[in-house]
């Protein structure tokens, strides 16, 4: 429906906002806080999952699938084959069935979905007025949009819950030659291909007054007319996870391939599509190690920045009296909580690696404090010697 907006206009005086940055003070040493012990939480956890990745690099040894050899037990194995299962998954509610790895039913509903767009002006002597559109459109969604939230309910009610929930069924075995992977393994293997729908007159739920179950294209689909959703009505997809060529990087406990616990102490079961070697799949963890330690480091200092910038809050609402200074201070507020947050995530970071990685850590720290030594110097010498004193 287009143009279907609500605006609301709201104001708030230079009092309730320095009040409100006040209050925010201690929520913002909390986030600041928590992006510290996040920073160290997440060196410790780098560096045992490096140490126990090369030493999984050190200790495995590659075997065939077609046996299980008493000589490897407890051993850290490498091995490729198909992974397979005896297993016929059904969905019961839809009658679709599949002798698969995994079978899936994912539910979607037509829904009201609010988005919104503010506009915050600064107002001479400290207030400020926001301007806030709210739009409403209808879109389908696998999850559940409460519409008592929305600005503007009226007109734009959803249903209170999903008639069928989307669903996956994982097998209970599943076999690698004569191995039986793990749960934690098998539920590794997760591309789902997608199955035709079910015939709708053998569906076993009632689709309710005015609709009908019709199959569309790749859905199932509930309602009045596929080419007009209404609010309310579901579209049904499945999809399964055939059988698979895989890699596997496992513990041989028995007849199963399961979690193998390092002395660095990180748990490893590695698993691929296709067939690779294992110090590719090494190399491959490795570098997921690294690439999620860099995520966790810049969200660690995003939420230092969030935590400063919080601090710095009450001085930028002092000088929004008059609204020029006040943008000053918060472009130099968000500078200065920027360089403070760099060097304390910064510091974290070093001294978790002493704690962890003594060695580089020291060296961390001296070649910072030679890289800012060298600075100083350097501005020392341009700004020249000091002028002789007069005869």
């Amino acid at each position: 429906m287009p143009g279907d907006t609500y605006t609301e206009v709201t104001r708030r005086s230079w009092g309730s906002k320095l009040g409100a940055s006040i209050k925010g003070i201690f929520g913002g040493l909390i986030i600041a806080l928590l992006g510290v012990v996040l920073l160290w939480w997440n060196e410790g956890r780098a560096v045992t999952t490096a140490r126990s990745l090369k030493e999984g690099a050190r200790k495995v040894v590659s075997i065939l699938a077609d046996r299980v050899d008493p000589a490897y037990e407890g051993k850290l194995v490498h091995t490729s084959g198909e992974a397979t299962t005896a297993e016929t998954l059904v969905d019961p509610d839809c009658g679709v069935q599949a002798r698969a790895l995994a079978l899936r039913r994912k539910v979607e509903m037509y829904q009201w979905k609010e988005s919104s767009r503010s506009e915050t002006k600064k107002k001479l002597g400290g207030g400020e007025e926001t301007v806030t559109t709210y739009s409403y459109e209808r879109a389908w969604s696998d999850g559940l949009i409460d519409s008592s939230r929305f600005k503007k309910p009226e007109g734009h009610t959803n249903p209170q819950r999903f008639p069928l929930e989307s669903e996956v069924w994982r097998a209970g075995t599943v076999t690698l030659g004569a191995f039986t992977l793990s749960p934690a393994l098998a539920s590794q293997i997760g591309t789902f291909e997608p199955l035709p729908p079910p015939d709708p007159y053998r569906f076993r739920l009632p689709a309710g007054p005015g609709r009908r179950v019709q199959a569309h294209g790749t859905y199932l689909y509930i309602g009045s007319d596929p080419a007009r959703p209404e609010v309310g009505d579901l579209r049904i997809s499945f999809g399964m996870v055939p059988p698979a060529t895989v890699s596997v990087v496992a513990k041989q406990s028995g007849g199963t391939l399961t979690a193998f616990q390092t002395d660095a102490g990180r748990a490893l079961q590695l698993l691929a599509y296709g067939v690779q070697p294992a110090d590719v799949m090494f190399e491959t963890a490795q570098h997921g190690n690294t690439m999620l330690t860099w995520l966790l480091r810049l969200v660690g200092f995003g939420l230092i920045f969030a935590g400063l910038n919080a601090l710095f809050r009450p001085l930028v609402v002092l000088g929004d009296v008059v609204p020029f200074v006040g943008n000053l201070l918060s472009k130099g507020a968000a500078a200065m909580s920027f360089l403070v947050a760099a060097v304390v995530a910064f510091v974290v970071i070093a001294l978790a690696w002493i704690a962890h990685r003594p060695v580089l850590g020291i060296a961390l720290l001296a070649a910072a404090a030679g890289a800012l030594v060298l600075v100083l110097r350097r501005k020392k010498t341009k700004a020249g010697p000091p002028p002789l004193p007069a005869a």
